[in-house]
């Protein structure tokens, strides 16, 4: 008996509500205006308002009041609700007089309890460890003990960036846990990032000027992938002189860090330090493909250098000047046996027994003689 006493209350109670919020009696002028005319109170914090039933149309005796908790005063037909501590979901505010039709004129106090999330956290959705590239991976971020979850915006963050903002579908009032999912894609730009999750209470005007926002911890990513060129790629053909030092460049990035391994044309010392060979005095007997293979857990990839040799500058320099001075030397020679021929000839006994063209010497000197 006493269990229908009491339901037959709470189904009365519950009309009476419902015809309080959504119904208004056309015979009514006015309403009683609530000061402030929201009310938005942390869960635990003190509450208070004030209720004007009219201004002019009170002639009934009949005005008051309703609430589940909290204390009232009186001063005309101004109301004056109080409460120490609030800590009640789902209670509701009522004010209300008769007319002189015998209508009720009622108006119902826009009132919100809230309570800040307890903890939030961010995990990834049956995922531990290591992440790969252009996978699809799901965050999940909970919220725990958050009241009204309705009020909540959950946002998903990549370092800095926003990744998306959820909202929850539930409607209800009391502090619930409630958990939201995003789907994201990896990249290799994601290594080393942060994932984290925001909640925050927007309550909009009537609440609190900062809204209430709780933070998870920082979720950092590590994400695999192949081996990837730094740089521009080489040409066909790197050209280069005998005896020159040459580089050969091999830089590869990856995650985890990539190993290096060399094929070269030739069994001679070379030194290389990972994904740079060098070769310090290079020859004709260097000339050929030297083939660079780079690989990590995730996969390989080679580059191919092709090597042309050509001769030093200084080789046909020397040639040069070699048969320059070779010419001089020949040169030299035919001079001075030139020289010598045209010196000998000015000593010719023909020249020396030639004489002198003159008249014959007489007989009589001759016989002197």
């Amino acid at each position: 008996m006493f269990c229908c006493c009491i339901f037959l209350a709470v189904s009365l109670l519950h009309s009476l509500c419902h015809f309080h919020v959504s119904g208004y009696d056309r015979s009514c002028t006015e309403y009683p205006v609530f000061t402030p005319s929201a009310l938005i109170v942390k869960y635990g914090d003190p509450a208070n308002v004030t209720c004007v039933v009219c201004q002019k149309d009170c002639r009934g005796d009949v005005f008051g009041l309703e609430k589940a908790v909290g204390e009232v005063t009186e001063n005309g037909t101004t109301m004056f609700w109080t409460v120490d501590r609030l800590t009640e979901w789902g209670i509701f505010v009522m004010c209300y007089y008769n007319n002189d039709a015998g209508d009720q004129c009622t108006s119902t106090l826009d009132l919100t309890l809230y309570q800040p999330p307890e903890s939030v956290s961010i995990s990834f959705v049956n995922h531990t460890g290591m992440m790969f590239e252009e996978q699809q991976y799901t965050l999940q971020c909970s919220v725990q003990n958050v009241a009204p979850v309705q009020n909540l915006t959950v946002t998903f963050y990549r370092g800095n960036t926003a990744l998306g903002h959820l909202q929850s579908n539930s409607e209800e009032k009391k502090p619930v846990n409630e958990t939201f999912t995003l789907n994201t894609n990896s990249s290799r730009e994601d290594d080393g990032a942060q994932y984290w999750c925001e909640a925050k209470l927007e309550l909009g005007p009537a609440g609190p000027q900062r809204p209430p926002v709780v933070t998870s911890e920082k979720l950092p990513a590590i994400v695999h992938y192949g081996p990837e060129l730094i740089g521009p790629p080489n040409p066909d053909v790197i050209t280069v002189t005998e005896g020159d030092t040459l580089h050969l460049n091999c830089s590869f990035v990856g995650n985890p860090s990539p190993s290096y391994t060399w094929t070269v044309p030739v069994n001679s010392s070379l030194s290389d330090n990972g994904g740079i060979l060098t070769i310090k005095s290079i020859g004709f007997e260097h000339e050929g493909q030297y083939i660079c293979t780079v690989s990590n857990t995730v996969g390989t990839v080679t580059k191919e250098f092709n090597i042309d040799v050509q001769a030093s500058p200084l080789i046909w320099i020397i040639a040069g000047v070699s048969a320059a001075v070779l010419f001089v030397i020949i040169l030299c020679v035919l001079c001075c046996r030139f020289y010598k021929q045209n010196r000998k000839g000015s000593y010719n006994l023909k020249d020396v027994l030639r004489f002198p063209k003159h008249t014959a010497l007489p007989l009589q000197n001759c016989e002197n003689v």
